[in-house]
């Protein structure tokens, strides 16, 4: 699994410092973190000197809850931090799941953090995106998510048809409840081609905002907001988490 996974960089598709300091990771999956986590953390050594950072999910079919883990847990602080729970119908057991108090790599903390969405985002992308919305720590913008919150086992039909049938459920523990069927609600909806645009014209005022900022990078980030399509502030949808049971 390792040597396949190194074929497509572990989901890590793209790692780039973007003009005015601002950092973009491309995830396609969400990988075991046994066999990713040295390229999970070299991604985030890459721009952890950004001042602000997007993570674009909008290409991320999902993954492990543990890669979910090792992921978010670079972005919050050493304390402990309750990301999510997974019921198991058939044992009736609760498996919590927490951010790690030590991860090899920089801590990305104190910076603002962006999350572009769209339909095809799922299962663990839609749990990366959805629990770092609940703490807080993440702004969502673009598309409401595919909706694939319980983990699934095949079962054969016959030689030729399986059909997947949920075994569990996640449980946010902010939230009470979970994506399922409803998809990641996006604070900010657009179509999720101008999700990219909107999140770093929103970045690069995040930089210019900040009390010390060398003229260099100023300049750098005046340039390129004038020169994107979303100059202005776009208007942000409210999102409710709605708590109680899960179906």
């Amino acid at each position: 699994m390792r040597q396949l996974g190194r074929l497509d960089n572990f989901g890590i598709h793209r790692v780039e410092r973007l003009a005015g300091n601002v950092g973009y990771l491309d995830l396609r999956r969400v990988p075991v973190p046994a066999n990713a986590g040295p390229a999970i953390s070299a991604a985030m050594e890459l721009v952890a000197g950004t001042y602000a950072l997007i993570i674009d999910l909008r290409r991320n079919g999902g993954g492990s809850p543990e890669g979910v883990v090792y992921w978010c847990s670079h972005l919050v602080d050493e304390h402990p931090t309750h990301f999510n729970d997974i019921f198991r119908a058939d044992t009736g057991e609760t498996r919590q799941f927490w951010g790690l108090p030590y991860v090899p790599g920089p801590r990305y903390l104190d910076r603002p953090v962006y999350v572009l969405t769209s339909s095809r985002t799922f299962s663990g992308g839609e749990d990366f995106a959805y629990t770092l919305q609940a703490l807080g720590r993440a702004k969502v913008i673009g598309e409401t998510t595919g909706g694939g919150a319980h983990p699934t086992r095949p079962f054969g039909i016959s030689a030729a048809v399986h059909i997947a049938i949920p075994f569990a459920r996640s449980v946010n523990p902010v939230t009470g409840t979970n994506w399922q069927g409803t998809g990641v609600v996006p604070d900010v909806a657009v179509p999720q081609e101008q999700a990219y645009d909107v999140a770093y014209a929103a970045a690069l005022r995040d930089v210019l905002a900040r009390d010390e900022l060398f003229p260099r990078v100023a300049d750098e980030a005046r340039e390129t907001l004038a020169g994107l399509p979303v100059t202005e502030p776009v208007t942000e949808h409210v999102t409710e988490h709605v708590t109680g049971p899960t179906g």
